[in-house]
């Protein structure tokens, strides 16, 4: 845990270095992200794209790329390539700043940002997906500049947001798929959905693509895509986005957006957010897919910028699946802890139910499940495990308040008789078990116990 900490001290000193410490000239103007309104859309834009470099020599002011020799560009470097989306109404991106600086505070490497806002803004989505091999052209030559400079293909990571991601598959084809590395942000799904790999990103553009799908349902892809796609809670409505229409753009781009905003997380390292292996996610919620077995050694794969790290795993098996499911909180860093709850009671009759867990430590911290299993049957005797998860960790956890619900608000109120109730963390499963044996709940009332060590029942 110190040495976590320190780590974090570290990345936040390098951080702020970045954002205050490196002085810009005052009498400089800084190239920047080309900002177009509403008005732009509208009339729509014809294509131009800027290339600005951001290093820690220059992690505030960019340097514009163009035909004259770079003063910050190092090809022995790694060298990160953001490629932004379709625009809707022409503004920066909210997500550009932070991504560049935290990129800088976790490596020393060059990040080139790739601005065709010419180009990607307009009314017209098909007019700005019709750019996307174009912008793919330009970016051709800017490596091919840099590999007659001395750098290697190993050393590219392309980060492609929305058509992003497509015009990062095309940059890798055209180089056989020898590129280190493409992150996929939610890929664009309308126009692509259903296209052969040779119009969309797919596995064989990089050495390595990992996808992370957070708006299959709207302007993302629900196919996998990569060696390794994550789906957070599912892939679809994303916890704290609007879900109605009423409330504006927002509506739209949330869930979309996502995706940048949990791998902006993952360069954060304030929680690692574990993603498991699944043929769907109603089998993951129902617990029926939490094994981590098939990597061992390792864990099961960390989503955001550290997934290289399980690429031989993905690259070299011959059918791995590729799908990786895991629930994330509202807010950052998006963490879930996972608990499942093991349950036996003894009713003569069968009732269909849900829970409402809360956990308190000794120290009064309360937090109530955020992901919470669907209506189960429990039957006599028979042992039914819930999958569910907090926003929160408890290292102790000394109360825990459940309540349970039929959903029926007519007729008598139902008691739900249970001979034995088992904690496991699946997050930290080396914590030990908790249970609480021969307990009555009566529906809808919360009752509140002391859990205690499984082997010591008393």
């Amino acid at each position: 845990k110190f040495h976590v900490e320190v780590h974090m001290l570290t990345l936040c000193v390098v951080f702020i270095y970045l954002l205050y410490g490196v002085k810009t000239d005052p009498g400089k103007t800084c190239p920047t992200f080309t900002a177009l309104s509403i008005s732009n859309a509208l009339i729509g834009t014809d294509l131009q794209v800027k290339l600005l470099l951001y290093t820690r020599q220059n992690p505030n002011c960019a340097e514009e790329l163009d035909s004259t020799a770079s003063k910050y560009l190092d090809v022995t470097k790694k060298t990160t390539i953001i490629v932004h989306g379709y625009r809707l109404t022409g503004s920066t991106p909210v997500w550009i700043p932070d991504l560049v600086h935290l990129l800088l505070s976790i490596e020393d490497m060059n990040v080139i940002l790739v601005d065709w806002n010419r180009g990607a803004t307009t009314l017209i989505y098909s007019n700005a997906s019709r750019n996307c091999k174009k912008v793919a052209e330009i970016l051709k030559k800017l490596i091919d500049e840099m590999l007659v400079d001395g750098a290697s293909l190993d050393s590219f990571h392309m980060i492609g947001v929305s058509l992003g991601a497509h015009i990062s598959g095309f940059v890798g084809q055209m180089f056989d798929g020898s590129l280190g590395r493409i992150t996929g942000l939610d890929p664009a799904g309308p126009l692509y959905r259903g296209k052969p790999p040779s119009e969309r990103l797919d596995p064989t553009d990089a050495q390595f693509v990992d996808v992370i799908h957070s708006d299959t349902d709207g302007l993302g892809y629900t196919e996998a895509l990569g060696h390794i796609d994550f789906y957070p809670n599912g892939g679809t409505d994303q916890p704290g986005c609007p879900l109605t229409i009423f409330s504006g753009l927002q509506y739209f781009k949330c869930d979309h957006q996502r995706s940048v905003f949990l791998f902006m997380s993952s360069l954060k390292q304030s929680c690692n957010i574990t993603a498991y292996p699944c043929d769907s996610y109603r089998n993951y919620r129902n617990g029926k897919c939490t094994s981590c077995k098939t990597f061992w050694p390792m864990t099961c794969p960390i989503l955001g910028y550290y997934a290289h790290k399980w690429k031989s795993y993905f690259t070299q098996q011959s059918h791995p699946v590729t799908s990786m499911f895991f629930d994330t909180a509202d807010k950052e860093p998006f963490c879930i802890y996972h608990y499942f709850v093991d349950i036996i009671t003894w009713n003569k009759d069968t009732r269909r139910g849900t829970f409402s867990i809360v956990l308190a430590d000794e120290t009064g911290k309360k937090a109530e499940s955020k992901v919470n299993p669907e209506a189960a049957a429990f039957q006599q005797y028979n042992q039914i495990t819930l999958l569910i998860g907090f926003d929160q960790d408890f290292e102790n956890v000394e109360r825990i308040s459940l309540t349970f619900s039929t959903g029926s608000v007519i007729g008598p109120k139902f008691k739900l008789r249970i001979l034995q109730m088992r904690f496991r963390s699946l997050t930290n499963p080396e914590r030990p078990e908790l249970c609480r044996y021969d307990l009555v709940l009566m529906e809808n009332t919360k009752k509140t116990f002391k859990p205690i060590p499984c082997w010591s029942r008393s």
